[in-house]
Order: C-alpha cells, then structure tokens, then sequence
C-alpha cells in the first residue's frame, strides 16, 4: 500500500521538474502541428511517449534489486548535481547575467524552419514532423524519466511519481489545447528555480540517508534544506546582478 502522505515530495517533486520539460516539449510539438499537420505530428508525440513509458516500466523495477543505502547514496549524489545545474542557469537568468528562455522565441523559430519545407511534405504522413516531434518528446522527456526514476527509487515511490509527471503533461496539454499558442506566460524560470531548489535539497537529504545520517524531524528536514538552498541561491542573485558588481568594483 502506498501512504499518498509520505508520497507528496515525490509527486511533488515529479510534477513540478517535469512542467519545465513539459513546456518546452509542447512548444515544439504547437509549432509542427501548426506548421505540418497534427496527425503526424500527434503520431510522432505518441512515439516518444511511448519510449518515455517503457523507459519508465524497464528501469523502475531494476533499480528495486539494487541496495536501498546504495540507492539513496548515489540517487542522492546524482539529484544534488542536478538539482544545482539547474539552480546555476535559474540563478543567472534571475541575475540578468545570461538571458531567460523565450518559449515564444522558441516557436518562431521552430515554425519558420518547417515552413521552409513544408510543400514538399507528404498529405498522409509526414516524416519531418513525425521526426521532429519524436525528438523533441524524448529528449525532453530523458530529464523527466530521470526525476521520475530519482525521486521515486529513493523512497519506492515510482507510481506516485509517475502519476506527478503524467499530471504535469496533462496540465501542459490542456493549457496548449486552450490557448493554442507557446505558453510565454509560464513563469519558467521561477519554476526552474523552485525545482533546482527542491531536487537539491532531496539529493542532500538522500546523500544523508545513505550515509546513516540521521536527519533531524526525520522528512520534515527537507523543508529546512529547501529553505538553506533558497536563501544561498537569492543570495547569489543579488550578488551577481551587474550594478552590484558594479557597485563593489568601485
């Protein structure tokens, strides 16, 4: 029996890394429907999640056989690396030191490339976009099987962090099919902020589990490492925006 209240990190966790993938997926795959047609690009989308799934349904139950301790320990290590990848670009972006993503921009760009081809596509199937959008599913959705497996392994908790990311992708979809345009009103980089802040702080508190550490108020310490994690990394922004470095130079 799973305890949906000890799950809530994990979907938690889940849903909001997988929004940002989700976001970015469904630009490109807006821009080839538009473009090129939605029945090859809806069937190139349904390709890549299938291999998203079965991805998923492979590694999940392969990871159970591996130590619990040696799970946490190294899941830990790999979500802290993560989770600080990504609040280093988020930090810079907050800072104004390198530029936010433009899911816009992003579009554009994407629909201008495939009407360049688009006469010459096939009126039954089109392979660019069934191509372009398997592409662009899989290479986005790598990074949500990854928090899925992640922050799932760690505590047995991959249906309940499955059923997070599949949430996200819902959410996205619904909001694409309601606005049909790129979704440049998401916060992205907020959200990149949020996750990066939230998957460091379970990569430290795993790293901590599988060294024996005993975490004071046992899952509950998550919310202070989140807290130290937020406070550093606002720290930093305020740091490295360019009047106060400015400012100091003087």
């Amino acid at each position: 029996m799973i305890n949906w209240i000890h799950a809530g990190p994990s979907v938690t966790a889940a849903f909001l890394g997988s929004l940002v993938e989700c976001v970015e997926a469904v630009t490109i795959v807006l821009a080839v429907g538009t473009v090129r047609g939605w029945r090859s690009a809806l069937l190139g989308t349904a390709g890549g999640l299938g291999v998203l799934s079965a991805l998923v349904v492979i590694l999940g139950p392969a990871l159970g056989a591996i130590p619990l301790t040696v799970l946490q320990l190294v899941i830990g290590v790999l979500l802290l690396l993560f989770g600080l990848s990504w609040l280093r670009k988020a930090v810079l972006r907050a800072a104004g030191v390198m530029a936010l993503h433009d899911e816009g921009r992003a579009f554009a760009s994407t629909t201008a490339a495939l009407g360049k081809t688009a006469a010459a596509a096939s009126r039954r199937w089109d392979t660019v976009a069934i191509i372009t959008t398997f592409k662009a599913v899989v290479l986005e959705g790598i990074e949500v099987v990854f928090i899925v497996l992640s922050v799932g392994a760690a505590r047995h908790m991959i249906i309940p962090a499955s059923l997070g990311a599949a949430g996200a992708g819902v959410t996205v979809a619904l909001a694409a099919l309601v606005l049909r345009r790129p979704l440049a009103s998401v916060p992205e980089n907020a959200l990149k902020f949020a996750v990066g802040v939230l998957l460091g702080s379970f990569g430290a508190f795993w790293i901590g589990e599988g060294l024996g550490v005993h975490w004071p108020g046992a899952d509950l310490s998550i919310l202070g490492l989140a807290g130290g994690f937020l406070i550093l990394s606002l720290l930093t922004v305020v740091a490295l925006r360019p009047e106060n470095i400015q400012r100091g130079a003087a």
